[in-house]
């Protein structure tokens, strides 16, 4: 496994990578890496001759009270890891190298990153949009590929590569769940034994959602009611939101159509973490 700082050379390896008609996969990471970022990559290997895995902690996506000096940076764990992956090239670029002096342009997701996510946290999205375009012209992939928990930044990501005719295969991969049924997530090491027990109320709420609706129901907005209940009977627990998604919009929906794909999205709150999580639902014919 070949690391890499410098965007240039990271983007002149990928261009020599292209002429030579390698098939090109990227993961992108911002360390601290899990099972969850290791099955991306083995998705990634089953899809290219060559995977690209980025680290790189991007600071326009914090907000001013969030956790970016604290956010974990194990560089050599997380190397470690990559390379007993099979990754074969490790970008890891610095911030200035990454947004240098005179660094102004940024990338307007539009009105699906306001709701959620983005009104919890102002400016998110932005700040993703504008690190994964800049990621997909220094890699220069052809597929890339981001897990289903972030199921919004997923959304919105597809959303700009197909507005802005960005040459590159957006796939989605699995949850990667730990056996109680919580997600997996660089910011579970931060909850205590007692908030990491109640914070399996999350994946009680979407199982309950999953046997509902495999039941023949579709009040949507009460099954999220019934699975907010869920949440809320936890102690300590402190939910941002729980609703059911158009899985394409992002729009709110309290009644499922046939043929229609929906999302139960999630965001809570337990001591100073915040959890997401989220559940797919097709409705049938």
């Amino acid at each position: 496994m070949q690391i890499i700082t410098d965007p240039a050379e990271m983007q002149a390896i990928a261009e020599r990578l292209r002429l030579q008609r390698q098939f090109i996969g990227v993961v992108m990471t911002m360390g601290a890496l899990h099972e969850g970022h290791l099955s991306l990559v083995r998705l990634a290997q089953r899809r290219a001759g060559i995977v690209i895995m980025t680290i790189f902690v991007n600071p326009m996506q914090f907000g001013p009270e969030e956790d970016y000096e604290r956010y974990p940076r194990p560089f050599e764990q997380d190397a470690a890891l990559a390379r007993s992956a099979g990754v074969d090239y490790l970008f890891a670029p610095e911030q200035g190298l990454m947004y240098p002096e005179g660094f102004r342009c940024t990338v307007d997701p539009g009105p699906m990153a306001e709701r959620f996510e983005g009104t919890v946290r102002p400016g998110h999205f932005r700040g993703v949009a504008t690190v994964v375009l800049k990621l997909l012209n220094i890699t220069k992939a052809h597929l890339a590929v981001f897990g289903e928990k972030d199921a919004q930044q997923l959304a919105i990501i597809r959303r700009v590569a197909a507005d802005m005719n960005v040459d590159t295969k957006i796939e989605a991969a699995p949850i990667s769940r730990e056996p109680d049924g919580l997600a997996a997530s660089s910011r579970n090491i931060y909850l205590s034994p007692e908030e990491r027990e109640r914070a399996t109320a999350l994946h009680r709420a979407i199982r309950h959602a999953e046997q509902e609706t495999g039941r023949g129901r579709r009040d949507l907005a009460a099954i999220a009611k019934e699975g907010l209940a869920i949440v809320t009977s936890a102690p300590g627990s402190k939910p941002d939101y729980l609703c059911f998604v158009d899985d394409g919009t992002f729009d709110p929906v309290d009644t499922a159509l046939p043929g229609r794909s929906y999302r139960l999205v999630m965001a809570v709150r337990f001591g100073t973490t915040r959890l997401i999580d989220n559940w797919r639902f097709d409705c049938g014919e």
